[in-house]
C-alpha cells in the first residue's frame, strides 16, 4: 500500500493557487501570483530537501505537470530536479495530451478509481504538488493520507483554496511542524476521523 501525500503551498486564508508566479494560474482574473517567493529561506530548503530525499512519485494535474515539465529537464544535474525527473508521473487530465517528460503516464478517466488503485500497488509513496483541481478530486473521494501544509504569512482574499466548499468535515492530526525564519509555519497532518463538536456554554 502507498501513501498518498501532499505537499501545498497555503495563504492564511486558505488560498494555493499560483504560488511561484503570476504564469502559473490567473484563472477567475487572479492576480497575485508569486505570493510565495519572497519568504524562502535556508530552512524551506531544508525541509523541500527532506521531501525530495525520499524515493516518491508523482500524481499531478495537468497544468501543474505543463508547468513541471517546462522546468525541471532543464535543470536534471539539480539536486531539485533530478528525484523529479527520475519519479514516474501520473498525470490527470481531461484530455489526452502528450506526455513527453520521462517516466509520464496518463490516468483512466476515472481518476479516483485510478489513483486507489495506483495506492494499492507495490512502490513508493506518492506526492502531490500543486494541482489545486485535482486535489478536490482525491480530497472528495478520502485518499489522501497526509498533508504537508505550508502557511505564509499572506492574505490574497480570492483564489483556488485547498479545502474549498463542499469538502467534507472532518479532524486532523498534527504531527510535525516548523517555523521558517520568514514565519512560514510547516505542519504535517494526518486525517484523524470525523470531526467531533461541542459547546462552552455554561449550562
Amino acid at each position: 500500500m502507498r501513501r498518498l501525500i501532499t505537499n501545498t503551498f497555503l495563504t492564511l486564508d486558505g488560498v494555493m493557487q499560483a504560488p511561484g508566479g503570476p504564469e502559473e494560474d490567473a484563472d477567475g482574473a487572479f492576480d497575485h501570483g508569486g505570493w510565495s517567493v519572497n519568504f524562502w529561506d535556508d530552512h524551506a530548503n531544508q525541509v523541500m530537501g527532506k521531501t525530495m530525499g525520499v524515493p516518491f512519485d508523482l500524481v499531478l494535474g495537468r497544468r501543474t505537470y505543463d508547468i513541471f515539465a517546462a522546468h525541471w529537464p532543464r535543470v536534471s544535474d539539480d539536486e531539485g530536479g533530478k528525484p523529479l525527473n527520475e519519479a514516474t508521473k501520473y498525470v490527470a487530465s481531461r484530455h489526452r495530451p502528450a506526455l513527453d517528460w520521462q517516466n509520464s503516464v496518463l490516468l483512466d478517466d476515472d481518476v479516483p478509481a485510478a489513483v486507489a488503485a495506483l495506492k494499492a500497488t507495490d512502490g513508493p509513496e506518492l506526492q502531490v504538488h500543486g494541482s489545486a483541481d485535482l486535489l478536490q478530486t482525491l480530497i472528495r473521494h478520502g485518499l489522501i493520507d497526509e498533508y504537508r501544509l505550508w502557511t505564509f504569512p499572506v492574505v490574497v482574499g480570492t483564489g483556488k483554496r485547498l479545502f474549498a466548499d463542499g469538502v467534507v468535515p472532518g479532524a486532523l492530526e498534527l504531527v510535525d511542524s516548523s517555523v521558517s525564519t520568514t514565519g512560514v509555519v510547516i505542519g504535517t497532518y494526518r486525517p484523524a476521523g470525523a470531526l467531533t463538536v461541542g459547546s462552552f456554554a455554561l449550562e
